[in-house]
């Protein structure tokens, strides 16, 4: 004899709600919600597809109603589960999640705000060599839905190299003073004696520090674009600074590299005028702040250049 399966719905509406009590001290509040919700996004893998990479999330919604208790926390949370699997983070996939997220409030909201972190997965070309690898990097998306308006603000960090114009002149007076110790009054030299020279130890009395830097960028972008603008602002970017980290280095790649960063010498502020002279000539950007820092090799400090500014005209 089989016994009648238990009625769930019945059992859980009578179970104690005690968030229907009135509040006391009763007042609107601004935002209420989660942070650090642990879950999966997928993304842009600069190659054309597509990765699923984990993702920390906080979203909240207001308030509206004075004398409510509380939101419905355990439906902000499931409509967030639910829409993120479905959709991609796009700037339409944004929306319909923080309106889905004011509408599961049954009149409590009217609007709503998600924060997403995580770290963004691109496959990276070796720079000769028929080679490649994954790059990381740091990413953090807000959206706020108010009054059927849309505000997106992206932040992403890159990573690059920086050789300093300084020293790469002091070196290279160095170098040039070794030559007249080791050829002395010689007045002619062959271009094969000085290659030779050069390829050997004592063509290198100085070489100039460079050390590892990061861009921080900060973009709020206009509304009237499809597309979150991640891998193609970390191309520019990457394409203008000159030197980004690389993944997959053989020894053609590293001697590549070092040609890059000669011929991209830069101080911070140079970098941080690259930096800007992208972010201002994008459509696509309302306004942008930059950090660069050059965590440099020479001084147990660092060297650090801010900008701010507003992409083109509409």
């Amino acid at each position: 004899m089989s016994l009648p399966a238990p009625d769930l719905s019945r059992a859980a509406a009578l179970l104690p709600d005690v968030a229907h009590q009135p509040a006391a001290l009763a007042r609107p509040l601004d935002w209420v919600g989660m942070e650090g919700i642990a879950i999966p996004v997928r993304v842009p893998d600069g190659a054309g597809g597509q990765v699923q990479v984990a993702a920390q999330a906080d979203l909240s919604v207001n308030l509206h109603r004075a004398g409510e208790r509380g939101i419905h926390m355990s439906r902000l949370y499931m409509r967030l589960q639910e829409e993120l699997a479905r959709h991609e983070v796009t700037p339409a996939g944004l929306r319909h999640i923080l309106q889905a997220s004011i509408e599961s409030q049954a009149g409590l909201a009217t609007r709503a705000r998600l924060r997403l972190r995580y770290e963004a997965l691109l496959l990276r070309r070796a720079l000769r060599s028929d080679n490649a690898g994954w790059k990381r990097y740091p990413v953090e998306i807000e959206a706020l839905l108010e009054d059927g308006h849309l505000k997106l603000v992206l932040g992403f960090g890159l990573e690059y190299s920086s050789t300093c114009p300084c020293s790469a002149a002091l070196s290279r007076q160095s170098n040039a003073a070794r030559l007249r110790a080791d050829f002395g009054d010689t007045e002619v030299l062959r271009v094969e004696e000085i290659a030779q020279w050069l390829s050997s130890e004592r063509g290198m009395a100085a070489t100039p520090h460079a050390q590892r830097s990061e861009a921080k960028v900060r973009v709020e972008l206009r509304p009237q674009f499809d597309e979150l603008p991640l891998v193609a602002l970390i191309d520019s970017l990457e394409a203008s600074l000159g030197t980004p980290v690389q993944t997959a280095v053989k020894r053609e790649d590293e001697q590549a590299f070092a040609e890059l960063n000669a011929a991209n010498l830069m101080f911070c502020e140079d970098a941080a005028r690259r930096v800007a002279s992208v972010l201002a000539a994008d459509p696509r950007i309302e306004h942008y702040q930059a950090t660069v820092s050059h965590f440099e090799s020479l001084h147990p400090h660092d060297a650090v250049a801010s900008v701010s500014g507003s992409g083109p005209a509409a």
